[in-house]
């Protein structure tokens, strides 16, 4: 199998969607799809899987209620019992309605910053990381789609020059 791609280059991002949907109904891989801005809709086009992020950032709520909720068990109840306001500190139940916020916010502070990590991490987005985009015009004003050829690159330039791309370029990949 070959390692030669089709930059194909766009400069609008409904052109780009029309000739993503044309790409798909012509049964030809896209590899990626490089835009300056996020384009609603895109993803479906691509037919990409919905993301199981959400799911995560859930795990990671839950992850935040637990800790802070033995946090304050521990520290107010077990470890350094005060007597705050007239509040008796015999037991967890009796005092939690005053510990709600922060059970939030350690919901919502390691939900955050788990779902940072677990972001850079799917992304693959490390430290000292060189850049892997193709073309420096899709960081300002163009859209690129990469296509993969298999013995049909004269056909798929062809192709991608009906679909509206300003220019079409044939690369080979390490």
């Amino acid at each position: 199998m070959s390692n030669k791609v089709i930059y194909a280059i766009y400069n609008d991002d409904d052109i780009l969607m029309d000739a993503v949907k044309k790409t798909r109904a012509a049964h030809h891989h896209i590899e990626e799809v490089f835009s300056p801005f996020p384009v609603h809709g895109l993803d479906k086009a691509m037919g990409l899987a919905p993301t199981r992020l959400a799911i995560c950032a859930f795990i990671y709520g839950l992850i935040g209620l637990s800790f802070g909720t033995w946090m304050m068990n521990y520290i107010m109840i077990q470890d350094w019992p005060q007597d705050i306001g007239g509040k008796p500190s015999f037991s967890y139940i009796d005092n939690m309605p005053a510990f709600v916020p922060i059970m939030f916010e350690e919901t919502v502070f390691f939900a955050a910053h788990l779902m940072v990590i677990t972001f850079y991490m799917r992304s693959k987005l490390w430290p000292f990381k060189v850049a892997e985009n193709p073309d420096v015009r899709t960081t300002d004003d163009h859209f690129l789609m990469e296509v993969a050829v298999n013995d049909n690159e004269d056909e798929l330039i062809s192709f991608f020059e009906s679909t509206g791309a300003v220019e079409v370029k044939v690369i080979v990949k390490n």
